[in-house]
């Protein structure tokens, strides 16, 4: 039984990896469908299915946000986002939604079989300012912080926060709100915090290897 218990207006850490720590994210284009998948299923529409291809949402009667995606990044074999639940059910709805999408895009496109991911998604209930404030560096640089240097990881929200990149799918106000939307002092808050999880490793519990 889950012990995370989701409310309305409330912020949670969501993050999961592949099964046996495989890599679930092979090349560009299952990123993109990812992606997809993050702004496709984040409406009150029952059905599951996405297209394949990377191309806007279309819209089909009155829908409603399940989530407020804060922040995200996605590694290869792993991925963390911070959502604010919307709706009844809104976490766990588009959780759901995106994981058996991309599970079936997955094993379709790669010739395989079966779960993807390692059993349900990990969930942990952000409970005050500070915290909010201090995984958003870490979502954000979490592909610098496993060692994936690549600059301006397209596949992360910190190019959206620090203007690199005109990105719509995250809201960035309560974040950067707090720095007087000054992306540079924001920026400057994600490295110094980036150095210490790098350094001293201390969310051990939130971090995939």
């Amino acid at each position: 039984m889950r012990k995370t218990e989701f409310a309305n207006g409330e912020y949670y850490h969501i993050y999961n990896r592949g099964v046996d720590k495989r890599e679930v994210f092979l090349d560009r284009k299952d990123y993109e469908r990812f992606i997809l998948g993050m702004n496709e299923f984040n409406d009150s529409r029952p059905s599951w299915k996405v297209r394949f291809e990377v191309s806007p949402r279309v819209t089909r009667g009155e829908t409603s946000n399940l989530v407020e995606l804060i922040a995200y990044c996605i590694n290869p074999n792993h991925y963390h986002f911070i959502l604010k639940q919307k709706v009844e059910n809104g976490v766990t709805d588009f959780m759901r939604k995106l994981g058996t999408g991309y599970t079936m895009y997955f094993n379709k496109r790669h010739a395989h079989s079966g779960v993807i991911f390692q059993g349900p998604f990990k969930s942990i209930h952000i409970d005050s300012n500070e915290y909010l404030l201090l995984l958003s560096a870490y979502v954000n640089a979490n592909h610098e912080i496993h060692g994936f240097l690549e600059k301006d990881w397209p596949y992360s929200s910190l190019l959206d926060y620090t203007e690199r990149r005109d990105g719509k799918l995250c809201n960035k106000e309560i974040i950067l709100g707090q720095f007087d939307n000054n992306f540079f002092e924001y920026e400057k808050y994600i490295k110094n915090n980036a150095d210490y999880f790098r350094e001293k490793k201390e969310l051990e519990e939130y971090i995939l290897e």
